[in-house]
């Protein structure tokens, strides 16, 4: 099977074939061109956004630092805003949907190694995709782990360590990350403890 079959069916591979090292190089290439951008280059990130990411929705907005693998393999819905040092550790896909919100410090990563220490002094390495869905909040200093996918609308508090499917709707956090609680009517009427959300905010 091509290793590039393989990066994306969840078979393991040996990470420094040369012919994979050097197509990385000219992703992290376009990156490098990313964070050395001016605060005042927004029109220039975006571009260079499109040439990095698999895909990039409308109003897409990303500050600087950004670490990435690849890029070409992380897909991004409309409107998701990342906050600074995200790292995507993109081997395979990351899909990333509409409305997303990531804080500082997040890892989002699809890569791993197997367990076996044999395999891993061979540079051996397996993938599984990363799905975050539509209106997601991920708090800062999160890490989503390989296959995860996390649903619509759900909450992870920051300094999480997401092993497993949280699902839709839900407030989550914690090492491993637990749900605490759905996200209920009382959510739509305060914003923090006793604080009332202003009508002509809702």
């Amino acid at each position: 099977m091509d290793i590039k079959a393989k990066m994306h069916n969840q078979d393991v591979y040996y990470c420094d074939d040369v012919d994979l090292v050097a197509e990385q190089t000219q992703c992290l290439e376009v990156l490098y061109d990313f964070n050395h951008t001016r605060p005042s280059e927004g029109d220039k990130r975006q571009q260079i956004m499109k040439q990095l990411f698999a895909e990039v929705g409308e109003g897409c907005y990303i500050e600087p630092p950004l670490r990435a693998n690849w890029g070409r393999h992380t897909h991004l819905g409309n409107n998701v805003y990342v906050n600074f040092n995200l790292t995507l550790v993109d081997d395979t896909d990351v899909f990333i949907g509409d409305n997303v919100m990531i804080a500082p410090n997040v890892t989002i990563a699809t890569g791993t190694h197997p367990i076996s220490p044999e395999l891993r002094l061979k540079a051996a390495q397996f993938n599984v995709p990363v799905r975050i869905c539509n209106n997601v909040w991920l708090g800062a200093h999160t890490v989503v782990l390989p296959g995860v996918t996390i649903g619509e609308n759900s909450v992870i508090g920051a300094g999480s360590i997401v092993t497993k499917d949280i699902p839709a709707n839900v407030v989550a956090v914690g090492n491993p990350c637990k749900v605490v609680r759905e996200i209920n009517e009382r959510d739509r009427e305060y914003y923090h403890k006793d604080r009332r959300i202003p009508d002509d905010l809702k």
